[in-house]
């Protein structure tokens, strides 16, 4: 069987879990734009202040800073600092040919650990939750880019 088949369960489980990955990130573009709607703000650029349909009553505040907008910036930036190491890391991992169960673990953990981050970054939990739910899926990457090192090396199988 092919390693980066849908024929190999280890793979499949690595493509929906980047497919997850990969819409969460895009889905942060459009809350940050329908949050910028919402509070008619949170505009970064001067031509934003233009009149538009979309922005019928312009105002210089528009491009003042907004948390609520900021906060789900915020949240998209630490997305593209943290996924595309998972969508690196993932792949190898399949290429090494890792167990099933292991694989999912790994996987579906590191979704889930982005997932609890969104959530505890956006109700603004404190530093240590969101720290906290950032090590867990980091671990994991350290745990499957190590492994990757090792096969290579020909250290472990």
């Amino acid at each position: 069987m092919d390693a980066l088949t849908l024929q190999n369960p280890v793979f499949a489980a690595y493509a929906i879990a980047a497919s997850l990955l990969i819409l969460k990130a895009i889905g942060m573009s459009w809350l940050t734009v329908a949050r910028m709607m919402q509070v008619k703000g949170g505009f970064r650029s001067p031509e934003d202040l233009k009149k538009t349909p979309l922005n019928p009553a312009p105002s210089p505040e528009q491009t003042a800073p907004n948390e609520a907008v900021d906060r789900i910036r915020r949240i998209h930036l630490n997305d593209l600092e943290n996924i595309p190491f998972f969508l690196a890391a993932g792949l190898f991992f399949v290429l090494i040919g890792p167990g099933l169960l292991e694989a999912r673990i790994l996987f579906y953990g590191y979704v889930m650990s982005r997932l609890a981050h969104f959530a505890a970054y956006l109700t603004a939990r404190t530093h240590d939750t969101r720290a906290t739910l950032w090590t867990i899926g980091s671990l994991m990457l350290i745990y499957m880019t190590v492994r990757v090192l090792l096969a290579a090396l020909g250290v472990w199988p």
